[in-house]
């Protein structure tokens, strides 16, 4: 009885290990592991367009994509750690400059797939005479004295509150009314509508630019700061682990055209059906693919 005991626990010892051993082989000689690849995304519009858009590229190559949406932080956290692999949406110099500093040694550069962000005072481009923000010192009355904005926490309300309004004197003629993105674009949307006259913030690249005709204010004091660039960065070793999407992700670019009509189509014609609105734009495209081979 005690023999055949030892016998049986033997037995199932060596199929543990045999098991395990298999298991350990089939990750040496590139298991499922090499082809799963986890996106990291801040709610952005840009970030949300880009990571559905590659999460698609990548699926047809037979990738197993996950899309993580997170805080900027945590995104830069997580690719230094090595728990995401890829983010598309690392504006550069100037916006993520710290988490550089922090997290720069452990990151990759991938390429710069956009060179035109930048922040902006827009108005239809059916209103005459204002062309710049020296222009709205005195035509505030045109737009009712309010100038509308976004979120009271986002950076572009901060610059133009402590910048471009005192700068361009319209701190005592025009005031900023924040609330939040979609309330602006709401009010956008509803101006020109009726060819009312209306300023609103706003920033490159943003889908409002594909659906209306718009027109930036000149800024000549340089309130709102230089325009960016959209990085593509990947985890440490990402390069050397995924060599032929490295690859495409450096010839990876979009125009402001491309990009202001994907996100329309994603937050528009399809809102809430990324997928759909990424094979529309794909089938609508059909060079862009051929631009990474």
């Amino acid at each position: 009885m005690f023999s055949t005991v030892k016998r049986g626990l033997a037995l199932a010892l060596t199929a543990t290990l045999a098991l395990a051993g298999a298991v350990a082989c089939g990750e040496s000689d590139g298991g499922s592991d090499d082809k799963k690849i986890t996106i990291g995304y801040m709610a952005w519009d840009e970030a949300i367009a880009a990571s559905h858009l590659w999460q698609e590229i990548l699926e047809k190559d037979g990738y197993q994509v996950q899309l993580k949406n997170l805080e900027a932080g945590l995104v830069y956290g997580g690719l230094a750690n090595g728990d995401i692999d890829l983010f598309l949406d690392s504006w550069l110099p100037q916006t993520h400059a710290s988490y550089l500093e922090k997290y720069g040694d452990k990151l990759e550069k991938l390429g710069v797939w956009y060179d035109d962000a930048s922040l902006s005072i827009a108005v239809p481009d059916y209103v005459q005479g204002v062309d710049s923000l020296e222009d709205l010192k005195g035509k505030a009355g045109t737009f009712g004295g309010e100038m509308i904005g976004i979120e009271p926490g986002a950076g572009l309300t901060k610059a133009t509150q402590e910048k471009v309004l005192p700068d361009y004197g319209l701190a005592d003629s025009m005031k900023l009314k924040t609330s939040s993105t979609p309330a602006m674009l709401a009010a956008l949307d509803g101006a020109i509508a009726d060819k009312k006259p209306i300023v609103v913030t706003l920033w490159h690249p943003h889908w409002a630019y594909a659906k209306y005709k718009l027109k930036d204010l000149t800024d000549g004091k340089g309130t709102l700061g230089a325009a960016e660039e959209i990085n593509t960065l990947g985890r440490s070793g990402f390069g050397k682990d995924f060599p032929e999407v490295a690859a495409k992700l450096k010839k990876f670019t979009m125009s402001d055209e491309q990009l202001g009509s994907l996100e329309d189509l994603m937050f528009n014609t399809h809102k809430g059906d990324e997928a759909k609105a990424v094979d529309e734009w794909l089938k609508a495209n059909p060079d862009f693919e051929k631009s990474l081979a």
